[in-house]
């Protein structure tokens, strides 16, 4: 194993580095930006049972320092993704991590079965914490679901099982412990940030869905803040995701707890990002003296206090 291989329970991957899904396509289209060899893994758009159109456009919109989507799962289907796109991802010399999502536990188990039929998988995402689809969160926001999701999944297929969680719950810790017990083998931490775009002079939401899910740099504080927390209180691995565009996001994320981090709105406007991180990280563990990157994971000191920090009390 090199420097930078990380072991997320049964996934190991060459390095931290992967890229979110819903922001990477099926890969072909970033092949000419991208040295796939170079990052840990690719996780293409969400797959689902069958096609979905997605949601009425506007589906895009920009907001200060972030993006809110409402795609709404567009997508052909599964049987679509494993005629036209699975041979082209498996062959890829990089890890690939399918994302699949449906409407219930059934709909989840049958698709893990499905895709057990075939080889060079390395896990399996369960998006349990889509904002912009009917009933997307519902698996994500009760523990007692996110759990039998899970624990179907894992019994269904071979393959590492990751969760990927919503923040928009009371505790995300709560549904990362019940997804760790079911038998994940990871959870992704973020998902996007339920919000809204307004016209105020047409007194009219601008996403056609009204409602959609906020990513990019705007809310790095906050899912660090959840990565760490989680961290604290569970013993599962994590995968960081939310607002990562440099090194130093990276290591911000390593640092709270992550294991791995996912490169999700960065790609969009520096689709190269992602290989370029893996070279900067191998650079910062080799300046450090250190065995691997994992010496960096879950390292975060405690905060200062006002008199350790030189503030004088007021």
């Amino acid at each position: 194993m090199s420097r930078l291989s990380v072991r997320l329970n049964r996934l190991t991957l060459s390095n931290p580095i992967l890229v979110a899904s819903g922001t990477f396509g099926y890969a072909r289209e970033m092949a000419e930006f991208v040295d796939f060899s170079k990052i840990g893994g690719v996780i293409p758009k969400t797959v689902t049972p069958l096609p979905r159109a997605g949601n009425p456009p506007p589906r895009t919109v920009e907001t200060p320092s972030g993006l809110l989507n409402s795609i709404g799962l567009d997508n052909d289907g599964l049987d679509a993704f494993i005629q036209k796109h699975l041979e082209y991802l498996t062959g890829l010399p990089t890890a690939l991590i399918v994302n699949i999502a449906g409407k219930n536990e059934a709909e989840f188990v049958a698709m893990a079965s499905r895709l057990a039929e075939f080889d060079g998988i390395a896990a399996l995402e369960l998006n349990i914490s889509c904002p912009n689809v009917s009933g997307g969160v519902d698996y994500g926001t009760d523990p007692d679901k996110a759990a039998a999701v899970v624990r179907g999944v894992v019994d269904a297929c071979p393959f590492p099982v990751i969760a990927k969680l919503t923040p928009n719950v009371t505790s995300v810790p709560v549904i990362a412990q019940a997804a760790a017990e079911a038998g994940a083998d990871a959870v992704s931490l973020i998902n996007t940030f339920q919000g809204m775009a307004i016209d105020w002079r047409r007194r009219q939401p601008i996403l056609g869905n009204g409602i959609g899910g906020l990513s990019g740099p705007a809310i790095k504080p906050l899912a660090l803040r959840i990565v760490w927390q989680v961290a604290q209180a569970v013993d599962v691995p994590i995968i960081g995701i939310g607002g990562i565009q440099s090194i130093d996001d990276v290591m911000e994320f390593l640092v709270a707890g992550a294991t791995a981090v996912q490169v999700g709105t960065a790609n969009f406007y520096k689709p190269g990002l992602s290989s370029d991180l893996t070279a900067q990280l191998e650079a910062i563990v080799v300046e450090a003296d250190c065995d691997d990157v994992t010496q960096f994971v879950g390292t975060l000191g405690p905060a200062k206090t006002a008199v350790q920090a030189g503030t004088p009390r007021g």
